[in-house]
């Protein structure tokens, strides 16, 4: 690898860069009566009246009566504002800025025109009035419908006026952006496939029972952690917080300087010391399907920290085949590539799909994200060019090698490029030290914030749907308190109170475990569950759902109906049940605990457990379910003395509550249930509806430092 350094800005610097992103924040942000209607301002001619994106053709309008519109318009333009028998009148300010509030709660469904009269007149036509639910997180709220199961019947059978959804265009900026870009469409076999599938099924529930119109606004991007969707404000209320703001901000900001300082040292270098690269290899060639004869190709085994084929410093190609099954292809794949030692440009499938050069910096190993287009069903060809002016271009153990889950250890074939011998120690010390490239946008504090939701503001809405937490699985002591502050930020800038704000706890996913042990995704789920302290939280369980090969479980109904559950009854009033047992209380009785629950509608169940379950639900592969305690009424119980060893349990259902036990432990003192990432589990109420995992303990936690 090449040496790197990281570069901190000193305390001065820090400083001043932190009052600065406030500064810009303060600027931007939705505060008093400056910037009407809401966060930053979208472009538009001052001359004549206009709107932001949201208010658009298709666009569903809360049944409210408080529903804000504005938009931009010539300072000091008169404004008015209708649909249906509603209206309401503004007036532009210096800045040309309006907002006005419609009261809508008298309103039918529609459809409807909306009338904004200036200078000009803006009319939008076909306008539903009804309920509308703000849908945002990573991927699994992204997933859309196509890619789910039963996408080809529910798609086909999709056709519903009274479902839209609002796409916002993925843009992470450092600033608020002006409006948001995307447009309303309506539920249809030629759009559906692309609404968020969570989504989706939520509102269907909805539309259903409340026999109303429902739109979603989706802003949602995979791969993304929490605190990039959260104000700068709210971080900076959170020391950790705050200081990796400052970090990733202050890193992103140097680094341009930075990597052309260093990309002029290292030229410099190269030529002093004989190291430049030279590429004359043809690309096309060696990225083929086809090994090309007229090269000499030699084995060798990778990962390795050395090999004798390869120089001792230059340039190599490294080349692998490999069978993509039919149900992998055309969908977005990963690819680790380990550690490398070098700068390097990765082909897959003949295009190139990742690069690190003097011009790039350094990066830190990790999945390369594959385009769908380029996955396709049979045998794929990877090849790595890797250039090391000082050292043996390879690649590294100690870091994954794999596409997907398939392994790509073992042999590949090598082709020399460039043969450089060994550098002499002078050439060593002078060499220079690449910058570390900073996060992508999508992943820095705040941008998504900035870009995808301030933007959003104050368009009215009933609540929020929330599906995120994986990009935060190593750290879910953290995510208590970052998950309260976005939750709570989100509803004091929206200015319509503490809106309904639900959310689905982490699916299980991964490996099995073989015994009782500590996992970061149990900790991350308890901290979930620790919002529902918050005002108007609810929280989807779906710990019997996911997928122990796929991240992306495809059963996205599951998703959706749970959580229209919690809106119907907590929202709308609706008699249901909407929550699996959750742990209340527990009392020890000799060698036994007895656990009590809350929503235990219908009783305590024990769900039937399968013998065989698949592990990706896309490939038609099963294994064998191994019992933890195969004797036991209920799975997933673990218990513990005051040695803090935890063993599986016996645990049986009496009445409304459970007891757990075990011969190993005579004088047991705590309970754990479903603490795993993919925990075997199948307490339930009458309602089917899963237990929340959970633990009676309070012992320190393996991410209470992770930050």
């Amino acid at each position: 690898m090449l040496p790197q350094i990281r570069m901190l800005p000193g305390k001065n610097l820090a400083v001043m860069m932190w009052n600065f992103y406030m500064a810009q924040w303060v600027r931007l942000s939705c505060i008093g009566g400056l910037l009407l209607g809401g966060c930053g301002s979208f472009e538009s001619s001052h001359a004549e009246v206009s709107l932001p994106s949201l208010f658009s053709t298709h666009a569903v309008l809360q049944k409210s009566d408080r529903v804000p519109i504005w938009g931009k318009g010539a300072p000091g333009e008169a404004v008015n504002v209708t649909l249906d028998a509603a209206t309401a009148t503004a007036q532009t300010g210096a800045d040309g800025r309006w907002k006005t509030v419609l009261d809508l709660s008298r309103s039918g469904s529609g459809p409807f025109e909306l009338v904004v009269k200036g200078n000009n007149t803006l009319t939008v036509s076909d306008v539903m009035v009804g309920e509308v639910w703000l849908a945002s997180g990573q991927s699994n709220m992204e997933w859309v419908i196509y890619n789910s199961t039963g996408a080809k019947e529910v798609i086909a059978q999709s056709a519903n006026n009274a479902i839209r959804q609002f796409r916002v265009k993925q843009v992470a900026t450092a600033t608020q952006a002006a409006d948001v870009i995307g447009e309303w469409k309506v539920a249809d076999p030629a759009t559906t496939g692309s609404f968020t599938a969570v989504g989706y099924f939520f509102a269907k529930d909805l539309q259903r029972t409340l026999n109303c119109p429902v739109g979603l606004i989706n802003s949602s991007w995979g791969g993304t952690p929490i605190e990039a969707w959260t104000s700068l404000e709210a971080l900076s209320r959170d020391a950790d917080l705050k200081a990796t703001t400052l970090r990733q901000h202050t890193d992103k900001n140097s680094f341009p300087e930075k990597l052309k300082e260093y990309a002029s040292k290292f030229q410099a270098w190269s030529q002093q010391y004989q190291r430049a690269d030279a590429a004359t290899a043809d690309v096309k060639a060696i990225t083929a399907p086809e090994l090309p004869a007229t090269l000499t190709w030699k084995p060798v085994e990778l990962p390795a920290d050395s090999s004798a084929n390869l120089p001792p410093a230059g340039a190599v190609w490294l080349r692998r085949t490999f069978t993509i099954p039919a149900e992998a292809a055309n969908i977005q794949q990963t690819l680790s590539i380990g550690r490398i030692d070098g700068f390097y440009t990765v082909y897959f499938n003949g295009e190139k799909s990742a690069e690190i050069n003097a011009t790039t910096g350094a990066s830190k190993p990790g999945p390369i994200y594959l385009n769908p287009k380029l996955v396709k069903a049979g045998e794929a060809v990877v090849a790595i060019r890797i250039y090391n002016p000082a050292g043996t271009p390879s690649i590294r153990s100690g870091q994954p090698l794999r596409f997907m889950n398939q392994e790509l250890t073992g042999t590949w074939q090598s082709y020399t490029e460039l043969s450089l011998p060994a550098p002499e120690p002078a050439a060593l010390a002078a060499m220079p030290s690449p910058p570390e490239q900073p996060p992508q946008d999508r992943l820095i504090n705040t941008y998504l914030y900035n870009g995808m939701i301030a933007p959003l503001m104050p368009y009215a809405i009933r609540g929020a749907i929330w599906y995120q937490g994986e990009s935060n699985g190593g750290r879910g002591w953290q995510y208590r308190t970052a998950f309260a502050l976005l939750i709570e930020d989100w509803r004091g800038r929206w200015e319509q109170g503490a809106f309904p704000f639900y959310f689905c706890q982490l699916a299980n996913f991964g490996q099995k475990n073989a015994k009782p042990e500590e996992h970061a995704w149990a900790e991350l789920r308890e901290s979930q569950a620790l919002a529902l302290k918050l005002r108007a939280t609810g929280q989807a369980i779906l710990i019997d759902v996911g997928e122990a090969d796929d991240v992306h479980w495809r059963n996205k109904i599951v998703g959706g109906e749970r959580l229209s559950r919690i809106a119907l009854a907590n929202t709308y009033g609706k008699p249901m049940e909407f929550s699996g047992p959750v742990y209340e209380s527990k009392k020890v009785e000799q060698d036994k605990i007895r656990l009590t629950f809350t929503h235990v509608e219908g009783g305590l169940k024990a769900a039937p457990l399968p013998s065989t379950y698949q592990p990706r639900s896309t490939i038609d592969r099963t294994v064998p379910l191994v019992r933890n305690s195969p004797n036991s009424e209920l799975e997933g119980f673990a218990i513990c003395g005051s040695d803090k060893k935890w063993v599986w349990a016996q645990a049986r259902i009496d009445g409304n509550t459970v007891i757990v036990w075990s011969p190993e432990i005579k004088e047991p003192t705590e309970v754990r249930y479903a603490w795993a990432m993919n925990p075997t589990c199948n307490l339930t109420n009458g309602s089917g509806l899963p237990a929340s995992p959970f633990r009676t303990d309070d012992f320190p936690l393996t991410t209470r430092n992770a930050k």
